[in-house]
């Protein structure tokens, strides 16, 4: 019996590194993509359908289009600095998020990003861009 709750307690552990080391590779890929201006980088972390939305103007787009639209944001605001600055989680669905600061050359914005797990991995659903 204390075998098994030995074994038990070693894969409860296992499984719950394994999911923050993977939590934190994303969010590490994200801030590479946001430094480097790599929408391609960027759009491995998405989920097939991803919402975007600057100011408040909400559109949903599959992995092509967001690349396309992320590489856009790019060409239109030159990288500063990105930052991000908060993160949390909810304690019952697995749902994580970050809070960021994109700086470009003409100002700054507010970047939301919202982390759910799916089909076993964790993806982004939602970037969220407010102007500061």
């Amino acid at each position: 019996m204390n075998f098994k709750k030995s074994l038990l307690l070693a894969f409860l552990v296992f499984l719950f590194v394994g999911k923050a080391d993977a939590q934190d590779e994303l969010l590490t890929k994200t801030k590479t993509a946001f430094k480097t201006s790599n929408a391609k980088l960027l759009v491995e972390n998405f989920n097939n359908v991803v919402e975007i939305s600057f100011d408040g103007e909400r559109s949903q787009y599959n992995k092509t289009q967001s690349e396309i639209v992320m590489n856009d944001f790019f060409k239109k605001h030159s990288y500063k600095d990105f930052v991000i600055k908060h993160q949390g989680a909810s304690k019952d669905e697995g749902i994580k998020y970050a809070i960021g600061s994109y700086t470009y050359n003409g100002g700054e914005y507010r970047v939301y990003i919202l982390i759910k797990p799916f089909k076993g991995f964790y993806l982004i659903d939602t970037l969220d861009f407010s102007k500061e």
